[in-house]
C-alpha cells in the first residue's frame, strides 16, 4: 500500500492568512502606487535590494509630486524591512506596501503608507516585484488551496462510485450502473454459456471504470492517494488483475470492505478510512465536532457553546480545546477610558462595527463621565487566539462550510471542551 503524509498547518495562521489576503484584494491605490514583492528563499536578498534601490531612481521620474512621494516612501520601507534579515526565510517572504487611504475613503492626499510582511504556507518558486494599483496576492491564494486530494472508487458488480476528498470538502463526482446480468441457476451447457457472458460484461465493466478512474483522478485531479472500497470480493478483483493504470494502483492506500457500492459507498468509504486518512484535515476536524456534540447531548458538563460563555471561561484558564468556524465575521470592541481605565467591550458584526465604534465614543465613559477614550478592535479568531495563547488552550479554526461545520453553525460557530466540570 502507498504511504501518506499531510503536513500539518496551523489552522489559526492559515485562517489569519486568508482573512489579510482577502483584505488586501479589497485594497486600491490611487494610481500604481502599491508594491508586491515575492522573494523565494534562494533569492540573495542583497540583489533584491539592489533592484528596488534601482527602481527608487527610476520612481523619481515619476510626473505626479504625490504619486512619486508614495511609491519613493514604500520602495523605502520596504528595503528597510528587507535589511532587516541576514538571509530569506526558509519558506521565503511575501511584502506588500504602499500607500493606502484611510478606512471609509478619504481625500487626495491623505493616504497613509502601511507595510504587510507575510510568511507564506509553503516553499515559494518564483521571484516577483510589481508596482501597481493593486496588490497581486492570487500567488499565496493559489498556495492556500488544498493540494491533498485523495479519490474514492466504491464498486462492486452492480454500481460504481467517484469521490473526492479534499481540504475540507468531501464531493461526490459520478455514480455509474455496471449493466452486467446477476448469476443464474440455469445448468448445463447454458450455465457455462451464461457464465462467459457475464465475464465478458465484467472485463467490459471493469474497463470502462478503470478508464473513468483514470480520467477523474490522472487528468482531471491530481490525487496524492487512493481508497478503492466496496462490498464483497469484486473491489479486490479489479485492483487484482491490473485493470487500474499503474499510476493509480501505486497510489492506492487502502481497499475497505463497504455495505454500498456507488455514491452511498464514497461516503461509507470516508468514514470508514479515518484511520487511513489520520492527518487529513476533515476527518480531524469530524473528530473534534463529534466529540464536542457527544459531551453536549450527553450533559457531562465538559463542554459548551456561545461566545459569552467562551470568553468567559477563556479568561479563567477553563478551556482545554476551543473551536470556531472561519465564517464567524466576527469583531471584538473595546472602548476603553483614558483616564479612569474602564473598558467596554462587544461582539459585532464586521459591517456594524464603524457606527457602533462611533456611537461609544461619543458617550462619555459611564464611570468618571470622560469624554477621554480610545478604541481597539480585533478579529474574534485573532482575539480568541491570544487568549488562548496566554492559557495554554488548544484553538482549532473549522470550515464553516463542510458538514460538520454546519454543525458548529447551528450553535453560534464555536465551541469548547473544557478541562473540568464547572459549578
Amino acid at each position: 500500500m502507498a504511504k501518506f503524509k499531510i503536513q500539518k498547518q496551523d489552522s489559526v495562521k492559515l485562517y489569519k492568512l486568508r482573512k489579510t489576503l482577502d483584505e488586501l484584494s479589497d485594497k486600491t491605490g490611487r494610481g500604481t502606487e502599491l508594491i508586491s514583492l515575492y522573494v523565494p528563499p534562494k533569492k540573495a536578498l542583497y540583489d533584491v535590494i539592489n533592484q528596488l534601490q534601482n527602481e527608487q531612481g527610476t520612481a523619481s521620474n515619476i510626473k505626479s509630486d504625490l504619486t512619486r512621494t508614495h511609491v519613493l516612501d514604500a520602495l523605502t520601507r520596504v528595503i528597510q524591512k528587507l535589511k532587516l534579515y541576514k538571509k530569506s526565510p526558509e519558506r521565503g517572504l511575501v511584502i506588500f506596501c504602499g500607500a493606502l487611504p484611510p478606512e471609509g475613503g478619504g481625500a487626495l492626499g491623505s493616504e497613509v503608507v502601511k507595510i504587510y510582511e507575510l510568511e507564506p504556507p509553503k516553499e515559494l518558486q518564483t521571484f516577483l516585484y510589481r508596482c501597481d494599483d493593486h496588490f497581486h496576492v492570487d500567488i499565496l491564494k493559489d498556495m492556500l488551496k488544498d493540494d491533498n486530494l485523495i479519490g474514492l472508487l466504491a464498486i462492486d458488480t452492480k454500481d460504481a462510485g467517484w469521490g473526492l476528498l479534499h481540504g475540507d470538502k468531501l464531493e461526490v463526482l459520478s455514480q455509474s450502473s455496471s449493466g452486467v446480468a446477476g448469476k443464474h441457476r440455469q445448468g448445463g451447457q447454458s450455465q457455462r454459456r451464461f457464465e462467459r457472458l457475464r465475464e465478458m460484461q465484467l472485463n467490459e465493466y471493469f474497463n470502462r471504470i478503470a478508464q473513468t478512474t483514470r480520467e477523474y483522478f490522472v487528468d482531471i485531479y491530481k490525487i496524492k492517494g487512493l481508497i478503492v472500497a466496496g462490498p464483497g470480493p469484486t473491489k479486490e478483483d479489479f485492483v487484482k488483475d491490473n485493470y487500474l493504470e499503474y499510476r493509480l494502483k501505486d497510489m492506492i492506500l487502502a481497499t475497505l470492505d463497504c455495505s454500498y457500492a456507488g455514491a452511498e459507498g464514497v461516503r461509507e468509504a470516508f468514514v470508514k478510512a479515518e484511520d487511513v486518512l489520520a492527518d487529513f484535515r476533515m476527518v480531524e476536524e469530524k473528530k473534534l465536532i463529534e466529540k464536542l456534540f457527544s459531551l453536549i447531548n450527553n450533559q457531562s458538563g465538559l463542554a459548551v457553546y456561545g461566545l459569552d460563555d467562551i470568553i468567559k471561561l477563556l479568561q479563567n484558564n477553563v478551556i482545554e480545546t476551543l473551536i470556531i468556524t472561519d465564517d464567524t465575521n466576527l469583531h471584538r470592541l473595546e472602548i476603553k477610558c483614558n483616564r479612569c481605565q474602564h473598558v467596554r467591550s462587544e461582539i459585532l458584526e464586521r459591517q456594524k462595527l464603524i457606527p457602533r465604534k462611533t456611537e461609544l465614543l461619543n458617550e462619555p465613559c459611564p464611570e468618571c463621565k470622560s469624554a477621554d477614550l480610545q478604541s481597539s478592535e480585533r478579529d474574534i479568531v485573532d482575539y480568541l487566539a491570544l487568549s488562548a495563547s496566554e492559557t495554554g488552550t488548544k484553538i482549532e479554526v473549522v470550515s464553516g462550510k463542510a458538514e460538520h461545520g454546519v454543525m458548529l453553525g447551528s450553535i453560534g460557530k464555536a465551541g469548547a471542551i473544557l478541562r473540568y466540570k464547572i459549578k
